[in-house]
């Protein structure tokens, strides 16, 4: 996790035992130059899947519970993933380091 100023940038490797790291529900399991995403942190990760599901969203699997907290992740309209990601641990949070 790198932060300057109000950006933060958090770097996950691929873990097939843990968090957003696992293999998909099909078994699919993340593999370089395919699953290379931001985060965007969520104050409530179940009310926000449900209402992007609601409008049409599709998502890659199903919410995961890692270490640091919860997360899912969505495909925008041109197919890039991207993390939605609600903090359970407080240092997991934006602005914890400062």
């Amino acid at each position: 996790m790198l932060e300057r100023g109000d950006l933060r940038l958090v770097l996950s490797k691929p873990n097939p035992s843990a968090g957003g790291g696992q293999p998909m529900p099909d078994g699919t399991e993340q593999k370089p130059g395919g699953w290379n995403r931001f985060s965007i942190e969520v104050k409530d990760l179940v009310t926000m899947v449900a209402k992007l599901k609601e409008a049409g969203a599709k998502f890659r699997n199903e919410i995961v519970t890692g270490v640091g907290g919860k997360q899912i992740i969505v495909v925008d309209p041109s197919g890039n993933p991207i993390e939605l990601f609600e903090p359970i641990l407080p240092e997991a949070r934006l602005g914890s380091g400062k």
